[in-house]
């Protein structure tokens, strides 16, 4: 299984980094894909990082700003979020499906639950 954490209160313009682990499995084979739902919104696909690190962005309004990294020996997956905004505010998650980057949620194989981010004006 995987589980995001990391999340919580922080004001605008601050930075908040996010991990995702897994548990009971390897993550080196995989792509992980992070995701976000807003209150009242459907969940959309962040960035997605393939198994040799090489990263997949699915959302313009955070291009320049979240970087997606990895730690194999780890069995993590980071996501650094800088500049945050208001805008920003979601359940964050995570979720592996083979080794090719996908934002389709429900065809992943790996889903985890997801950690709170909460940007104050």
């Amino acid at each position: 299984q995987l589980q995001a954490s990391g999340g919580g209160l922080v004001q605008a313009g601050g930075s908040l980094r996010l991990s995702c682990v897994a548990s009971g499995f390897s993550l080196d084979g995989f792509a992980v894909t992070w995701f976000r739902q807003a209150p009242g919104k459907e969940r959309e696909g962040i960035i997605c990082i393939q198994m040799r690190g090489s990263s997949v962005n699915y959302l313009d309004s955070v291009k320049g700003r979240f970087t997606v990294s990895r730690d194999n020996a780890k069995n993590t997956v980071f996501l650094q979020m800088n500049s945050l905004k208001p805008e920003d505010t979601a359940l964050y998650s995570c979720a592996a499906r083979g080794y090719i980057c996908s934002r389709d949620y429900i065809g992943m194989r790996y889903r985890g639950k997801g950690t709170l981010v909460t940007v104050s004006s």
